[in-house]
């Protein structure tokens, strides 16, 4: 569990970085900027790219507002740097950011952990012209992903292997390694999960074949349905499902978890996000709204949950040991 970091003082809100969703970090940090600042919090906005660290000691801040999406703002490379800067930083700490932004990784843990989650295998760039024998019989239709990018981007479905090599090579424009899933039909559904807790689930009905960048961040182009529409027991065992997933990858703060919801009874995680948008399209807003967050009391929520990972120095010993106090013996 991480610790401390309660005291706000200057809240500085990353947003923007160096990933194909850099558009929807610069909204999602205005929003969130624009919130606090009403509410009176000092607040600077920080523009993140290369040189974020240099930028960060030329305008220090107290604590760090995370609104950064996909490559390295929710992968943990930008919690480490936090960690070394001794800048306590909102949502999930390095590892399980990390974590959840592999989907290889993720599935992997959701499998050790009991949670449902749909056929995979992973195909490396340097493998397509030996497709159809990593194939094999996996059979079609498939959901093809980058293994570590968000928002939907370079992703699809394929119903045969020529739209199968098609889509690899669109998801190889973002990541080396591809993941091609099993394609599960039902509704697509995302919980919002608070510090462990599921707050409510929101059933999503795109226009397009699915829920992909320009159904999440293009107004109208898909319907929101809250709560979702379930079976009161059922709806219930998706939100436990959601928790279970959340504690599975280690997760903190506020996550958002995504899953499939079939007419068969069974339900699918396809993944966790540690840093959910925050746009007027997004789904955290909507769902926390539904129990009882504004979006002013979400970003508080979330804020008053930002901590460091790594033990302060006034938890550690004179020895530079971590603990409370107990003895330690050095094997001879």
């Amino acid at each position: 569990m991480k610790s401390g970091g309660k005291q706000f003082g200057r809240v500085g809100v990353l947003m923007g970085g160096l990933g194909a969703e850099r558009d929807i970090s610069l909204a999602t940090g205005e929003a969130i900027a624009k919130a606090l600042e009403e509410r009176g919090h000092d607040v600077v906005r920080v523009i993140v790219d290369r040189d974020v660290d240099r930028v960060l000691r030329q305008t220090p801040i107290d604590v760090a507002f995370l609104a950064l999406h996909g490559t390295y703002g929710e992968d943990g490379c930008i919690q480490g740097m936090l960690e070394m800067m001794g800048i306590p930083y909102t949502g999930s700490g390095v590892l399980a950011s990390a974590l959840a932004m592999d989907k290889l990784k993720s599935k992997e843990l959701f499998r050790l952990y009991n949670v449902p989650t749909p056929p995979y295998y992973v195909a490396e760039s340097d493998q397509l012209d030996r497709l159809e024998e990593l194939h094999g019989s996996f059979g079609f239709p498939v959901f093809v992903k980058p293994r570590r990018s968000g928002s939907s981007v370079g992703a699809g479905k394929a119903n045969d292997m020529a739209e199968l090599r098609a889509r690899c090579e669109d998801a190889a424009r973002y990541d080396r390694s591809i993941l091609v899933e099993r394609f599960v039909a039902g509704k697509e559904v995302r919980v919002a999960v608070l510090d462990g807790r599921a707050l409510g689930a929101i059933e999503i009905v795109p226009k397009g074949e699915f829920y992909d960048y320009r159904s999440k961040y293009s107004k109208g182009r898909s319907e929101y349905h809250f709560p979702a529409r379930l079976a009161p027991t059922r709806y219930k065992g998706v939100l436990t499902l959601a928790e279970r997933a959340h504690r599975a990858l280690g997760c903190e703060g506020a996550t958002g978890v995504d899953l499939l919801v079939t007419e068969g009874e069974n339900e699918y995680v396809l993944e966790v996000n540690t840093i959910p948008g925050m746009t007027p399209t997004s789904l955290l807003p909507k769902i926390a709204a539904g129990a009882g967050y504004d979006f002013g009391d979400l970003c508080e929520a979330i804020l008053s949950r930002a901590a460091l990972g790594a033990p302060s120095d006034a938890e550690r010993d004179e020895d530079g040991a971590v603990g409370d106090g107990a003895a330690v013996v050095a094997a001879e």
